[in-house]
């Protein structure tokens, strides 16, 4: 089954609140857990979420505090979550400019690049504590068909490690990972999140 279409505020929403749940669900023990995202942790998924897209955002004239992820990874993350969304439900004609990027929209740019690195990390969050993630087949399909044009710009840009070898008949989510260069074998309990 095919959802209808979101706005940059209303698939903000969603895939925040997705990840909020995860972030919530989260002991104090399971922020040092490691991910599969080499070299980072549970807890430096949220970070990097948080950090990246502050700064992105000083393209659109917008300066937001830093915000201490570390102290309390939960309580910045929420106030984080609130802060973006702000953004979107009032763009107010805002532009973003990026000399990687040019100028966009502020809430375009928000959900081209910061949503849609939400919705991933959620994977990797949800690796990282036990659970098995769920992004939604027919969104990771039309992902990997909008990435696969640009793979070698994409793998130049040092965002996506190399890709993972998978085998024939993969589910179009275990492809999509695996071609941003994540194992989707990394180890598991198996525990599901809400899919679309």
């Amino acid at each position: 089954m095919t959802t209808a279409p979101r706005g940059p505020a209303q698939q903000h929403a969603y895939d925040a609140g997705r990840f909020t749940e995860l972030v919530e669900s989260a002991s104090a023990a399971d922020w040092a857990r490691p991910s599969p995202v080499a070299e980072w942790t549970a807890l430096d998924i949220v970070k990097h979420l948080v950090e990246w897209s502050r700064g992105f955002l000083a393209g659109a004239g917008i300066e937001l505090p830093p915000l201490d992820v570390e102290a309390d990874p939960v309580a910045a993350w929420k106030q984080h979550v609130a802060d973006i969304q702000a953004i979107l439900n009032d763009p107010a004609g805002r532009v973003l400019s990026n000399p990687h990027i040019g100028d966009e929209p502020v809430d375009e740019a928000i959900d081209r690049f910061y949503t849609a690195d939400v919705w991933m990390h959620t994977w990797d969050l949800a690796k990282a504590l036990g659970r098995e993630p769920a992004l939604g087949q027919e969104r990771c399909r039309v992902a990997l068909a909008a990435m696969k044009p640009v793979e070698q710009m994409l793998r130049d840009s040092g965002q996506f490690g190399a890709a993972v070898p998978i085998a024939d008949g993969a589910s179009a989510q275990d492809e999509l990972m695996a071609f941003i260069g994540r194992d989707p074998a990394w180890p598991s309990t198996g525990r599901t999140v809400a899919n679309d």
